[in-house]
């Protein structure tokens, strides 16, 4: 019997879990380690952000799902991982600490034959003073990251709009907090949320709403912009998102690293070098992301943390990461198989794998304080891989070492993105965003980087059914329930 251990119970590592419990049956074990009772459809959040979702609707338990997959399930965090064994430990193994399952504080080592690291990423809030302590949210500003971030959000949220309906003007900050955030995409559906539910609260000519990114354009998102194909010409997302923000009343603010954060203000530095500070009486900042800290170590209890991970604490995999500069970059230098190059019973997904560079172009100020966004890799994409890790090491147990390992690149990858702009039957709208490839290929696609036959968007109505439609069938489809397996990533 082998046993696989995934580390990690979001979209990446539920997705490779219940695949693998799956696809191997009764013969062999799937272990999942993770310190969260419960799942969480985290694109939904931004809805429970502004009321229109408790985080009852967005979450579930995870104990009696992975009892009917037949998945051990184990309430803990992964502190280190040892991939050659020890000196009293002939098979590789990951420590734990148990966070639940009445075992809190208690440490275990737990073997494995193959592990997934798709612990995602540690929100890195301490990264900006002010933003937050470590990886705990701070008092200034609020969170979409968490449903109970989310949660926390709706409640001061309401506390705005109470404030309004009295006739006090409120200043909502929407954005990121770091020069080097990613997940620009989640802010920009919160913000237009917010817009929409002041006008649907009748208070909409009280505020002030300003957003706040690290991109050097609107529209980029981590993924150095894209055209689409609109009426039969192609339209930059620049262009898309400068009118929509228009169109709103949402000034921008662009090319900002937030620096520091005090209450009621922020204090920023932008590309040409300028220090600015911003007000605000509300503000959702994204953190940064960082690794969430494993540690590594051989046989002989050496550290070797340096080998397995890179420095931002992402695991390493088989991609490129001696590419150079910016104009050295080729849409090959991303993974495609996620396999650890040293230790090959070792895989990444989601989140968690270490890219080999940006996807944007990175930039710094004349003080070299660098101020661009860090690839995503949150979503479809983080399904996809999880899938297709899940499937590679069923066939390395199945048919053996030399089994062909399923490929994933996100240079390879075509996604989807529905983008919430609002919540509402019949006034609601998102923008609906299809774009092949996720990382650009500008020899295959020269000029634009991409497929225009396959890069399109739409905004309106429909799409924010589509995304309703969206988060009723992955919660579905997470919860295992009958036809789960065709329902795509």
């Amino acid at each position: 019997m082998a046993r696989v251990v995934v580390l990690g119970g979001g979209v990446s590592g539920h997705t490779a879990a219940t695949f693998a419990a799956d696809w191997l049956g009764k013969e062999h074990e799937v272990v999942v380690v993770t310190p969260n009772a419960k799942w969480n459809w985290i694109p939904s959040n931004i809805w429970v952000g502004v009321g229109q979702m408790a985080k009852e609707e967005v979450t579930f338990d995870l104990a009696p799902v992975y009892a009917k997959a037949g998945i051990t399930y184990k309430q803990a965090k992964a502190v280190s991982i040892n991939p050659e064994g020890s000196a009293s430990s002939t098979k590789p193994f990951v420590t734990v600490e148990y966070t639940g399952q009445g075992k809190a504080g208690q440490s275990e080592e737990v073997q494995y034959d193959y592990l997934i690291n798709a612990t995602g990423p540690k929100l890195n809030f301490g990264a900006t003073p002010g933003l937050g302590e470590g990886s705990t949210l701070g008092e200034h500003t609020v969170s979409v990251c968490t449903a109970d971030h989310a949660a926390h959000a709706s409640e001061e949220f309401s506390k705005c709009i109470a404030k309004m309906k009295k006739g006090e003007r409120q200043k909502f900050l929407i954005g990121t907090g770091h020069g080097l955030c990613t997940c620009q995409g989640a802010a920009f559906e919160y913000i237009f949320n917010i817009e929409h539910e002041l006008r649907k609260a009748g208070v909409r000519e009280l505020a002030d709403i300003q957003w706040i990114s690290n991109e050097s354009f609107l529209g980029d998102f981590g993924i150095g912009g894209l055209h689409m194909k609109r009426g039969g010409y192609a339209a930059s997302s620049r262009l898309f998102a400068e009118s929509l923000y228009s169109e709103r009343g949402v000034k921008w603010l662009i090319g900002a690293g937030v620096n520091k954060v005090e209450a009621g203000k922020v204090h920023y530095e932008l590309l040409d070098g300028t220090m600015g500070e911003e007000s605000f009486d509300f503000a959702m900042l994204i953190p940064p992301f960082a690794g969430v800290g494993l540690k590594a170590y051989n046989k002989a209890g050496e550290d070797i943390t340096a080998t397995v991970f890179a420095p931002n604490g992402f695991m390493k995999v088989d991609a490129k990461y001696d590419a150079g500069t910016y104009d050295n970059w080729k849409a090959s230098d991303w993974p495609k198989t996620y396999q650890n190059p040293t230790y090959k019973n070792l895989f990444a997904a989601g989140i968690a794998f270490a890219p080999p560079h940006p996807i944007s172009k990175p930039m710094s100020s004349p003080n070299g304080t660098p101020i661009s966004p860090t690839p995503p890799r949150t979503g479809m994409p983080s399904g996809i891989i999880g899938k297709a890790v899940a499937h590679s090491i069923c066939d390395l147990i199945k048919k053996g070492p030399d089994a062909h390992l399923h490929e994933a690149s996100m240079a390879h990858m075509g996604a989807a993105c529905v983008a919430s702009a609002g919540k509402g039957l019949f006034d609601g709208t998102a923008a609906a965003l299809t774009v092949y490839p996720v990382v650009p290929d500008f020899e295959t696609y020269p000029g634009l980087g991409r497929d225009l036959d396959y890069t399109f968007g739409e905004i309106g109505l429909a799409g924010h059914w589509i995304k309703h439609i969206l988060h009723h069938m992955f919660i579905y489809k997470a919860k295992l329930n009958p036809g789960w397996t065709m329902i795509p990533e």
